[in-house]
């Protein structure tokens, strides 16, 4: 049985992206933040939807129009296919673990 907490190093120099699950129609996936934020190139533009929890820690969310919503553990967001978005911090002091679920 695997566990979502496991292999989480103490030291993050880039954040983590792990596929748990993918299908032809759903994408799961772990990922771990320590202090990271979205590339400094843009806004995320997806073509999927994302559904998103998070786990550890605590991320915040800023959308194109300025909105931002501050997501600590337990907290989950639905961001709708081509919302434009980006990570502008995400804890520093513990591992921000995200679970999100591509639809």
């Amino acid at each position: 049985m695997a566990n979502i907490f496991s292999n989480i190093p103490a030291e993050l120099a880039n954040e983590i992206f792990e596929d748990i699950l993918i299908t032809d129609k759903l994408r799961i996936e772990r990922i771990v933040s320590k202090g990271q934020t979205s590339p400094d190139t843009g806004w995320y533009d997806q073509s999927e939807n994302e559904w998103l929890i998070v786990l550890s820690g605590y991320g915040v969310i800023e959308y194109i129009n300025g909105d931002q919503v501050t997501l600590k553990q337990g907290d989950y967001l639905n961001i709708k296919a081509h919302e434009q978005h980006r990570v502008i911090a995400t804890s520093s002091d513990e591992a921000t673990v995200w679970l999100a679920i591509f639809y």
